[in-house]
């Protein structure tokens, strides 16, 4: 039993340890941010309410606390399980990001606040179950970018693609064409780019998850047809090493809005 407890441990601090490393070898010098991708599967009705109000006053502040910051909160407006509650948050400490949850009872301002959604009882629960991926920045886009609509309460809708990949080596040249060229078309279209993130941790691997955000649906939809239109698309498209086909074996496409308290 020793033996394997310190088996388990070992590997767990060597993967610590790689993914460290691999955060500090982006080529711009900066350390690679770490996202969770959490979702809470609620039920409609009064209990919605009380995990608002739980991520809210308790959660976010908590992790502010830990330096977990800014948090995203989204409903998940169009796309499978509705209600769920979308929460983005970022760290460039992955042991920050892993321990949090276990760190959390020790904030008593937190275990006051969260006072009514861990003592909801199990008949009238807060929420269904909760889901978590773990992810780590692209090397070309290592930190999230928040709308500068955040900041005045602006209309904003975001749009959440994950793009599975049929292998590996499918996975990593997918990854290699927001290199080499996507990240400057979204640009060029006037997408509002937030994160792009390669999944360490999840189901349905191997995959990437990136998030878009515009004005409102219109906006979406002027700023994709650019998109599909732009001569530089369809040059990077019509490579052989980056057919669609062959490099994407499965699209989940989310338009999520923002919760009044979100901070992105």
């Amino acid at each position: 039993m020793k033996r394997r407890q310190f088996l388990t441990s070992s590997l767990a601090a060597s993967a610590l340890a790689f993914a460290k490393q691999s955060a500090a070898q982006a080529p711009s010098g900066k350390p690679r941010e770490y996202y969770e991708l959490r979702k809470y599967h609620l039920q409609s009705g009064p209990e919605s309410h009380l995990t608002n109000s739980y991520v809210s006053d308790a959660l976010i502040p908590a992790l502010n606390r830990l330096g977990i910051s800014p948090v995203g909160a989204f409903n998940l407006d169009i796309g499978p399980e509705t209600p769920t509650i979308y929460l983005l948050l970022p760290g460039t400490s992955l042991e920050t990001l892993a321990t949090a949850e276990l760190r959390l009872p020790h904030d008593d301002a937190f275990m006051k606040a969260a006072e009514p959604f861990w003592n909801a009882p199990a008949k009238e629960p807060a929420f269904q179950r909760v889901e978590s991926s773990l992810l780590i920045a692209f090397e070309g886009w290592p930190h999230l970018v928040v709308p500068a609509a955040t900041a005045q309460h602006g209309k904003r809708l975001f749009q959440l693609r994950t793009y599975e990949s049929p292998s590996n080596q499918d996975h990593v040249r997918k990854v290699e064409m927001f290199h080499h060229g996507e990240f400057d078309i979204f640009q060029k279209a006037g997408f509002g780019q937030v994160f792009y993130g390669d999944t360490l941790i999840g189901s349905r691997l191997p995959n990437l998850t990136y998030m878009l955000t515009f004005a409102d649906l219109a906006e979406m939809n002027v700023k994709w047809d650019a998109f599909r239109n732009a001569p530089a698309w369809k040059t990077l498209s019509s490579d052989p090493r980056y057919s669609f086909e062959s490099i994407v074996s499965n699209i989940s496409n989310l338009l999520l809005s923002p919760t009044s308290y979100s901070q992105i």
